[in-house]
């Protein structure tokens, strides 16, 4: 098995606990229509497909439509816009684990199915700009994971092959795009998904503690 040379990760439910955030935003869209709001714990459950599949999930069944969903996405981008930096941290121990690796010299990556537009200020807002190498978030031209088409960007980008990089995540869909990727698959205990998922989804490791990936290489 090849060394680990760098450790690419998933952002929500994974370094960060934006789960309040993310409801509260929708959630105001919500209301704003007169529609019912959603618990927060079912969030755990419509995150992770990118804005438009978490908008059509949170609408009711009898009014999804694609030009209400396209019209309520932006109605969430903008109170998402406003809402992100309120209640979402990283999760403990993320900030030193992140330290601790880019001081061994291992390359830092992230790589989600949240818009490149919020991605990108927000891993900088949360770990600063000189942590991660490479941050890829959903584009429009780019298939959103469990397409392997990012892990090849951000391979490329690194000057890596797939093999010689671990995709750290919380949810099925990041198992599986490790997989369908040739990276090594390693799920996380502490985010929105649970432990039945990463293993079905074929986690090749899991990890309770952020500092468990010390271990890995």
């Amino acid at each position: 098995m090849p060394i680990l040379k760098a450790f690419i990760f998933d952002l929500d439910g994974t370094l960060i606990d934006s789960l309040a955030d993310i409801a509260e935003s929708i959630n105001r869209m919500l209301d704003a229509r007169g529609y019912p709001r959603c618990e927060q714990e079912v969030f755990k459950q419509m995150v992770g497909d990118g804005m438009e599949k978490l908008v059509e999930r949170a609408l009711p069944e009898g009014v999804r439509s694609d030009e209400l969903i396209k019209l309520c996405v932006e109605e969430y981008r903008a109170h998402y816009d406003t809402l992100w930096q309120a209640q979402t941290r990283p999760y403990p121990g993320i900030v030193e684990m992140l330290a601790e690796l880019k001081g061994r010299g291992v390359k830092l990556g992230v790589i989600s199915n949240k818009a490149h537009r919020f991605t990108v200020p927000m891993t900088a807002h949360f770990f600063g700009t000189a942590v991660f190498d490479h941050i890829l978030g959903q584009r429009a031209e780019v298939p959103r994971k469990p397409d392997a088409a990012g892990a090849h960007e951000m391979a490329a980008y690194l000057g890596l092959e797939t093999a010689e990089m671990a995709y750290v995540g919380d949810s099925g869909i990041d198992m599986q795009f490790a997989k369908s990727s040739g990276m090594r698959a390693v799920g996380v205990r502490w985010g929105f998904r649970g432990e039945a998922e990463l293993i079905e989804c074929g986690a090749d490791v899991l990890i309770t503690r952020p500092a468990e990936l010390f271990d890995l290489c």
